[in-house]
């Protein structure tokens, strides 16, 4: 577009100097049979980065008085004039909601094709000029040149997740966490990750590969803790390993034959020697999803596995100091495994409990064994379940609150419960809560409630119902509300804000790999898309993740998939971070696949529970008007 053109533009829209910016928005040896006994074959010793487009300020002449030709040509030639940097639309001047710029706000909160398809192409088949017609053929090429781009973009997904592809006795067992050429340094990313496998196996479900999933979950079940396997520490009976990796090693008497083992790690071997507690977890909900996916249910009414399955639960389960119904971890447990302040009872263990609580109920075989441990898990359901809502939830109105609470109370009926301090509230909260919109703080504990924003154990919260369906379109509102902060240049934030300061030293012992806004510590980490993808699907609002997902596709491939991105808007690969990432891949793989198919997400999520939904009715309604106080129900449910 010259510079003729653009005087033209300005003086139909009168804009003749003001330019608005809008951005479009356990040892086994190798067996082949198939059916393998509880401790089968254990050792003493286990080893195992778009153009934006100029939009004129309508001041003397809003659209809302142009001609509707007028103002499709206007619009189309705005669009002709590229930006080369990318830039926010200021939304509080939209013109009339009966004229044009009512469509301009409204393409803020659409992707760049949508709002070409809707907008520019839309209003150039009302004007029959051979211009229009030759912008609108402009805009199909390139419509057919993105997606020729982002076909190209998941064709290489593919090929660098089967090239990650791990084989133990010539059958696929799993994916390591990173195949990055250019390092020689790979640590344990050599390794196949129980947490990191998952969206790779839900990838391979959703394009009908059962079988590395099938044969993951087996052999990963044959490492699950029997006996000691640490220096004078035993993990508890039921912990599945971190990790495992497939060794060839020599057979004992014979140096020229050899066979291949698996070799897990527990955390004996990890930075901070911290056991998972997700790991178990993700294994039960992987587990349904390939039931569900497959067809096959054969795998998870094996014995062996309904044995698992149960260790797992009574390990989760088991009687301890406790006074809550979450789970009480230590710091480092879960995808967040260096010191960052969230021991005790951090949001995302316990959104991935309750998930693996509602998959194992329905796995269970029904049996006399099985009773005790059902009304166990039926009874951590409610109580769990009410717990997170009532206490772990936070908007405007809690916020305020919490502002006005009164402490030291002491009596049953006590409004501040855990005895928070006012005082804990900081002020980057009181600015950065919206009116409308919520989330789950990332802790609570006697006295202290993170408020920092968990993406893992919110998006989960959707995802297994723990979060109400009032509560979950909150936190998706939240996300849009707060979209530059979460998503930014690279989706997602794994945490929001960053420590920094004094009490970044505090806290995470001045770690420097978990510096300010890197890392664990406020990065952007891709493979967060495909959980933000199946909350989106599940609330029906996946053109939340859809827009996500184009904000990512445009960086990903050309940056060689990183492992996490830096600073707070996510424009940086990570300073540390490992290339050809393998659960980036896949989870960009996966919400690409389940954006295609939506309803094939349902082999993930858990509608809200009616026995739960049930039991609240039977706990609010028994003394209508009243204060809950000590009195019991007719069926006794702890919370």
């Amino acid at each position: 577009m010259g510079v003729c053109d653009l005087s033209i533009l300005e003086a139909v829209c009168g804009a003749t100097s003001s330019r608005h910016l809008f951005a479009a928005t356990t040892t086994t040896s190798c067996s082949s049979s198939s059916s393998w006994p509880f401790k089968g074959h254990t050792r003493s010793k286990k080893k195992k980065r778009c153009s934006s487009v100029y939009m004129m300020k309508a001041a003397a002449l809003p659209f809302s008085r142009l001609s509707s030709s007028a103002a499709a040509a206007a619009a189309a030639s705005c669009l002709r004039i590229k930006c080369k940097c990318k830039c926010e639309w200021n939304e509080g001047k939209t013109g009339e909601d009966n004229g044009g710029g009512g469509w301009i706000k409204e393409a803020t909160t659409k992707s760049q094709s949508q709002f070409f398809d809707e907008v520019v192409i839309g209003n150039n088949n009302n004007n029959g000029d051979d211009d229009d017609e030759a912008s609108k053929d402009k805009m199909m090429m390139m419509k057919k040149k993105k997606k020729s781009y982002s076909a190209e973009v998941e064709d290489d997904a593919w090929r660098l997740l089967e090239e990650s592809m791990v084989y133990y006795c010539a059958s696929p067992v799993g994916t390591i966490a990173a195949k990055d050429p250019t390092d020689g340094n790979t640590l344990n990313y050599d390794h196949v990750f129980i947490r990191d496998f998952i969206p790779s196996g839900i990838a391979f479900l959703l394009k009908g590969d059962y079988d590395i999933v099938r044969n993951f979950i087996l052999h990963t079940l044959q490492l699950q803790s029997w006996e000691k396997t640490m220096d004078c520490h035993s993990p508890g009976q039921g912990l599945m390993p971190a990790s495992f990796k497939v060794r060839t090693i020599p057979l004992d008497g014979d140096e020229t034959a050899t066979e291949e083992v698996l070799d897990p790690d527990f955390g004996e071997s990890a930075i901070g020697r911290v056991a998972p507690v997700d790991s178990g977890l993700w294994w039960i909900i992987l587990l349904r999803a390939y039931g569900k996916c497959s067809g096959d249910l054969t795998v998870q009414e094996r014995i062996d596995v309904q044995t698992g399955i149960k260790m797992i639960l009574k390990l989760c389960l088991a009687d301890g100091f406790d006074m809550f119904p979450t789970l009480l971890v230590t710091d480092g447990s879960c995808m967040i495994d260096r010191r960052m302040g969230i021991h005790g009872h951090p949001l995302e263990i316990q959104a991935l409990f309750y998930s693996a609580l509602l998959c194992a109920r329905e796995m269970l075989a029904p049996e006399d064994g099985s009773a005790d441990l059902i009304r166990a898990l039926n009874n951590r359901l409610l109580a769990l379940s009410f717990h997170i809502r009532e206490y772990y939830w936070i908007d405007m109105k809690k916020l305020n609150e919490i502002y006005r609470y009164k402490t030291e109370e002491y009596s049953y009926d006590a409004v501040n419960k855990f005895n928070i301090y006012p005082d804990q509230i900081s002020p980057w909260l009181v600015e950065w809560m919206p009116d409308k919109g919520g989330y789950f703080i990332g802790n609570l504990q006697p006295a202290h409630m993170d408020f920092r924003f968990f993406s893992l154990g919110n998006l989960w919260s959707i995802v297994n119902s723990l979060a109400t369906t009032q509560q979950s379109h909150a936190i998706l509102d939240l996300v849009e509300s707060k979209w530059s902060d979460l998503v930014g240049d690279m989706p997602f934030k794994i945490c929001y804000p960053a420590l920094e300061g004094q009490e970044w030293r505090i806290i995470t012992g001045s770690d420097p790999k978990n510096t300010p806004w890197s890392y664990h510590n406020g990065g952007s980490w891709p493979t967060l898309l495909w959980q933000l993808t199946v909350a989106c699907i599940k609330m029906n609002r996946p053109e939340i993740a859809a827009r996500a997902v184009e904000v990512a596709e445009r960086r990903l491939a050309k940056d060689k998939w990183p492992e996490y991105y830096d600073t707070k808007s996510g424009r940086f690969i990570g300073k540390q971070a490992r290339l050809y990432q393998t659960w980036s891949i896949a989870g960009f793989l996966v919400a690409k696949q389940l954006l295609a198919k939506p309803e094939a997400a349902n082999i993930l999520w858990n509608e809200e529970d009616a026995e739960i939904i049930h039991a609240f009715s039977i706990m609010f309604d028994s003394s209508p008007g009243k204060k809950r106080g000590r009195k019991p129900l007719k069926k006794t449910y702890i919370v």
